[in-house]
């Protein structure tokens, strides 16, 4: 089988450059926008690496001396540039999802038309569970739906409430999303061998879903972690279903031997 991925370390916009006009069916991404900064310094939020310790007063604070640095922050002042990219690389008739938190919902909002794509709604994903913070603490996250030109969707059935458990734990990777939702996305709005972009990839989530559903996926990541976190999750998907292939071949390769066995009997005992 051929690899049926290509990603790289480098920043989202110079990435997207390097890509040829309407190359590509399906972006789909989570970036990391600046707002999660806000969060970051009141210590509402682990997701970029910093722990909370106790201080002196057995307070807790934030404590920046165990950054992970695992995210570079896309600013806001680059929104434009890359929702303009976006569109560039996206072929006619397709769809982009971002990924992202009301404070840049309302920033990304208008910019979406501005660069000539057609937005159509905010899907809310439900996580199931509450998150960090004060006051009416999230459970919810949107999901930006953007048309360039028209495209219908495969499954006009679903709603835009996606009710799908976050994923939580040390074993994932910050902010890493559930299969089952990039999966939900990519078969709704792209066909088998369409090619699919994450240019914010993290844990490779994108990537997974679509070759687990036969695309191609494109992906880029500022984050050395980040690429060899999901070169080697990819591979090892793609061995697991090159050797599930393997496997259901050689039970069609006993079935049809079994049935030619069958066949000659049944011709030998008329002949007779």
């Amino acid at each position: 089988m051929a690899k049926p991925f290509k990603i790289i370390q480098m920043d989202a916009i110079e990435y997207l450059r390097t890509i040829p006009d309407e190359s590509v069916n399906l972006i789909l991404t989570d970036p990391p926008y600046e707002s999660l900064e806000k969060w970051r310094n009141v210590g509402t939020t682990t997701r970029l690496g910093f722990e909370k310790r106790l201080n002196e007063d057995g307070k807790k604070v934030v404590d920046r001396s165990k950054e992970q640095n695992w995210f570079v922050t896309i600013a806001n002042e680059r929104l434009e540039e890359l929702l303009t990219e976006f569109e560039r690389v996206m072929k006619k008739n397709s769809h982009l999802y971002i990924h992202c938190d009301e404070t840049t919902r309302d920033i990304l909002r208008p910019l979406i038309d501005k660069v000539g794509l057609k937005f159509w709604k905010s899907l809310v994903w439900d996580k199931r569970a509450i998150g960090m913070g004060y006051h009416w603490r999230a459970q919810y996250e949107f999901i930006l739906f953007a048309e360039k030109g028209k495209r219908k969707l495969n499954n006009l059935g679903l709603g835009d409430l996606l009710p799908i458990k976050r994923l939580k734990g040390k074993q994932y990777y910050p902010t890493q999303k559930p299969l089952k939702l990039a999966q939900m996305i990519i078969e709704n709005s792209s066909a088998v061998g369409d090619v699919v972009l994450d240019t914010f990839m993290g844990a490779g989530t994108t990537g997974m879903a679509a070759i687990r559903t036969g695309r191609i996926f494109w992906g880029s990541d500022v984050s050395e972690k980040a690429v060899l976190w999901t070169r080697n999750r990819l591979t090892k998907e793609i061995e697991r279903l090159e050797t599930k292939a393997l496997e259901t071949a050689e039970v069609q390769d006993q079935q049809e031997d079994q049935n030619v066995s069958v066949t000659e009997e049944q011709q030998a005992g008329t002949a007779s």
